[in-house]
Formats: structure tokens, sequence, C-alpha cells
């Protein structure tokens, strides 16, 4: 084997590259990816904020209007 069978194998390869990726791209068509919004913003912070000063109520005075005030954040939060 010599350096211009190589070329040539190089070459064909190429060829055979192409081909498959101009008919793949006629016949599929091509994935146009979409840019995702990031949903963990400020509001979220806000929330999970929330939710850690009504634990900590409730820690401190676990009485049934800090339950509740807990479950309403929690469920906010969610």
């Amino acid at each position: 084997m010599n350096i211009s069978d190589d070329d040539g194998i190089n070459r064909d390869w190429e060829n055979i590259k192409e081909t498959i990726n101009t008919s793949a791209t006629e016949f599929l068509g091509l994935h146009e990816f979409k840019q995702h919004k990031l949903w963990f913003d400020e509001e979220c912070l806000g929330f999970l904020d929330q939710r850690k000063q009504a634990i900590l109520q409730w820690g401190q005075d676990p009485s049934q209007s800090n339950v509740d005030n807990l479950n309403n954040v929690r469920h906010e939060a969610r």
C-alpha cells in the first residue's frame, strides 16, 4: 500500500460520509434545539425563604396556626 492508495481511500470515505449526511438531512430534516428558560429564579428563592421562616416559627411554637401556616407555605413553594 502506498500514499496514493491512502488518499483515494480517504477521498472515498469523505464522499460516502457526505452522501450519508446529505441523504439523512433530506429525509429526516434538521433538528433545531430549543433554548430552555431557567425556571429557578428570585420568586422561587422567595418561596424557599418563606418556607424556611415558617419551619423555624413552627419549631419554636408548634401551635395549630403555625402548622396551618407551614402547610400553606409548603403548598405555595411547590
